[in-house]
């Protein structure tokens, strides 16, 4: 396919911002590592403990690696085969945490849509994933986010979108379950209205 061909999108993440403008949070690490010694204060350690010195800093690095992410640019193709039937990428794994209990959540996703008049390359599914689980985040808003996302940007006829996640906050703490998968989906266009085309992406996704 030539140059002439590709038809390239706003980048998801320029100078800081997610899409629709909104800002991606700066992280302020030396206030992140004072803080966090003042946590450790409060649960009535001793920071001055040499097993504790460096946990600050590196408490603040590892908060700081698990929000931050690549910059994502989508580039969609013409569809010009005319494919008309589901693109599906199935258990992409991610990680993330949640934003009640700053504790991870983990497992996969598995994303679909059904082509328009573009396509877009596979492994930007997996890239949309990872933009949006790397935050503060909640199963059923990342769920949405990555919908949201592709049907602004690729404009397809359906996007599916199923995730299943263990969250630590249920495993470790409160109900202590561990195992326990939550399963979230978000269905739009085609594969919400059409019968058809739903249980067909299901079976995809969870079969």
């Amino acid at each position: 396919m030539s140059a002439a061909h590709v038809a390239p999108v706003a980048p998801l993440h320029v100078d800081g911002r997610l899409e629709h403008g909104a800002e991606h949070p700066r992280i302020d690490r030396p206030r992140a590592e004072r803080a966090i010694g003042d946590l450790l204060l409060a649960l009535g350690r001793d920071i001055g403990d040499e097993g504790l010195r460096e946990t600050p800093r590196r408490v603040a690095a590892a908060f700081e690696e698990l929000l931050t992410h690549e910059p994502v640019s989508l580039t969609t193709f013409p569809n010009e085969a005319g494919y008309d039937e589901l693109v599906v990428v199935k258990a992409i794994p991610f990680h993330s945490l949640c934003m009640h209990h700053l504790l991870p959540f983990h497992g996969v996703a598995h994303v679909a849509y059904l082509p328009g008049e573009r396509i877009i390359g596979l492994s930007k599914l997996a890239r949309v994933v990872e933009l949006f689980a790397r935050d503060l985040q909640l199963q059923e808003r990342l769920t949405m986010q990555v919908a949201d996302c592709l049907e602004s940007h690729l404009r397809p006829k359906g996007v599916g979108v199923v995730i299943e996640a263990e969250h630590m906050c249920m495993s470790l703490r409160g109900v202590h379950k561990p195992g326990t998968r939550t399963t979230t989906s978000t269905l739009r266009g085609l594969l919400r209205d059409d019968a058809r085309t739903r249980s067909e992406f299901l079976a995809l996704a969870t079969g």
